[in-house]
C-alpha cells in the first residue's frame, strides 16, 4: 500500500541512466522519474546518455537539446566532458552505472552529502532481501552508497507502481479497448482469436514459435513493435502468405507491425492483449500489473546465469498454481528462454491454461499491491537519512 508521502517537502533528485540494452534501462528510469515528479511532487533531473533510444518511448523529446522538460521532468544529456552542476539532495545511479568523476567531486563539496543510491536490477532470488539496503563506503571520499534492490516480496525495495495504476487498469473496459485498437490501426477481433504482443530479444526462438503459430488450434493475431525482431517475424511469415494492408496472414497466424508506443500506450497494449511476450525488466513488471498471461524473455548473461534468475521468479510466481498449470507454464517459459525445446505440444498445453492463468494473475497482482511501491520505499528511506 502506497504511503502518504505527497505532503513532504520536495527534494532534488538526480537520476543517472546509461542506455545498455536499448530500452530496458531507460524504461525503468523514465517511469521512476515521472512517478517521483508527478505522483510525489519531487524535483527530478534525469541524466541520459542516449536520447535517440529514449525518444522511442518518449517521442516528445528533441534529439538535439542538451536540456529540456518532458512531462514536468528535467531531461539532461549525459555527455563527456560532464557539465558543471550542483549535485542534488538524492543521487541515484541506475543499475550500477558509474557517476562522472566531476559530479562525485561536487558531492563532497555540499554542506550535507547527498543520499547516494545504487538502484539495482530486479530479481526474485533469495539473497535480494539480505543485500537490500546495504551500505558501501567510498574507498577514498567521505561518501556512502546504499544498494537498493527492487523485488516481489516484503523486505525488498518493491516494484514501481504509480498511484493511479490500478484505477486506470479497472477503467480499461471493452469500449476503451476497442478505441485503443482503432487508434493503432488494429482491426476488430475474429472469433476465438488469441491476440498476442511480442517484445523479445533477438536470441529468442522466434522461428520455432512462428512455425507453431502457423498451425495453432486457435488463430493468433501477433502485434510486434518495429525493429529487428519485427523484420525477422515478417520475413518468416512471408512464405505462403496473404497481405492485406499492413497485415500478413499465413495459416493460423496474422502479423501486424506497429510503431513503438510511449509507455502509457504500451500499458494499454498489454491490457488489451490476451497474451504478452515481454523482455528485460520494465515490460516484465508492467505485464504483471496488466493481469494477463505473459511470457518473460530474460536478459541473457554469460554462462547462462540468467536461468537461475528466471527459475527464482518462476518458483514464487507458480507457488500456488495447480501442478498441471505450473508445469505447462514452466515448460513454455523454459522453451522461450532456450532452456528446453519449444514445440506445438508446449504451446497447446500453455494455451489450455489461459482462463485459469487470468484468474491466478489477478490474485498475483493483488498480492503485489499489498507491498509498498518502489518509489514510496525510496522516499521513506531518504527521509530517514536526512
Amino acid at each position: 500500500m502506497t504511503q502518504n508521502i505527497n505532503q513532504s517537502i520536495a527534494l532534488r533528485w538526480d537520476i543517472f541512466c546509461q542506455v545498455i540494452d536499448n530500452l530496458g534501462d531507460i524504461g525503468v528510469s523514465w517511469r521512476l522519474a515521472r512517478q517521483l515528479q508527478n505522483d510525489c511532487q519531487q524535483n527530478v533531473r534525469l541524466w541520459v546518455d542516449d536520447l535517440s533510444s529514449f525518444m522511442k518511448i518518449a517521442p516528445q523529446l528533441k534529439r538535439d537539446m542538451n536540456r529540456q522538460y518532458c512531462q514536468n521532468v528535467e531531461i539532461c544529456l549525459w555527455q563527456s566532458p560532464f557539465p558543471l552542476c550542483e549535485p542534488a539532495d538524492i543521487v541515484i545511479e541506475m543499475f550500477a552505472c558509474e557517476l562522472p568523476e566531476t559530479y562525485v567531486a561536487g558531492m563532497i563539496q555540499q554542506l550535507r552529502a547527498p543520499v547516494w543510491i545504487n538502484l539495482e536490477y530486479l530479481s526474485a532470488e533469495g539473497w535480494v532481501r539480505e543485500y537490500h539496503g546495504l551500505h558501501s563506503p567510498h574507498p577514498r571520499l567521505p561518501l556512502i552508497k546504499t544498494f537498493f534492490f527492487p523485488g516481489f516480496v516484503p523486505g525488498t525495495g518493491g516494484l514501481l507502481r504509480e498511484k493511479d495504476l490500478i484505477e486506470s487498469k479497472e477503467a480499461f473496459d471493452m469500449k476503451t479497448e476497442r478505441q485503443f485498437w482503432n487508434s493503432i490501426g488494429v482491426p476488430p477481433r475474429k472469433e476465438r482469436e488469441c491476440r498476442v504482443s511480442l517484445f523479445c530479444y533477438e536470441h529468442a526462438p522466434i522461428a520455432e514459435l512462428i512455425a507453431i503459430w502457423f498451425k495453432s488450434s486457435r488463430p493468433v493475431y501477433l502485434i510486434v513493435p518495429e525493429g529487428v525482431v519485427a523484420d525477422s517475424v515478417t520475413a518468416l511469415s512471408v512464405a505462403s502468405s496473404v497481405r492485406s494492408n499492413r497485415i500478413i496472414q499465413s495459416g493460423q497466424l496474422s502479423v501486424q507491425v506497429i510503431p513503438f508506443l510511449e509507455q502509457n500506450r504500451y500499458d494499454q497494449l498489454l491490457r488489451a492483449c490476451d497474451l504478452n511476450f515481454v523482455r528485460g525488466e520494465d515490460s516484465f513488471v508492467r505485464a504483471q500489473w496488466a493481469g494477463k498471461p505473459f511470457v518473460w524473455n530474460i536478459y541473457p548473461q554469460s554462462g547462462n546465469a540468467h536461468w537461475k534468475k528466471l527459475n527464482a521468479f518462476l518458483e514464487i510466481y507458480t507457488e500456488h498454481m495447480p501442478d498441471k498449470t505450473a508445469s505447462a507454464l514452466q515448460k513454455f517459459w523454459h522453451g522461450w528462454n532456450v532452456m528446453d525445446e519449444i514445440d506445438v505440444s508446449a504451446w497447446e498445453a500453455f494455451l489450455d491454461c489461459f482462463e485459469l492463468l487470468i484468474r491466478l494473475n489477478r490474485t498475483w497482482r493483488q498480492q503485489l499491491e499489498l507491498q509498498n511501491d518502489l518509489t514510496a520505499n525510496l522516499i521513506q528511506f531518504v527521509r530517514n537519512q536526512l
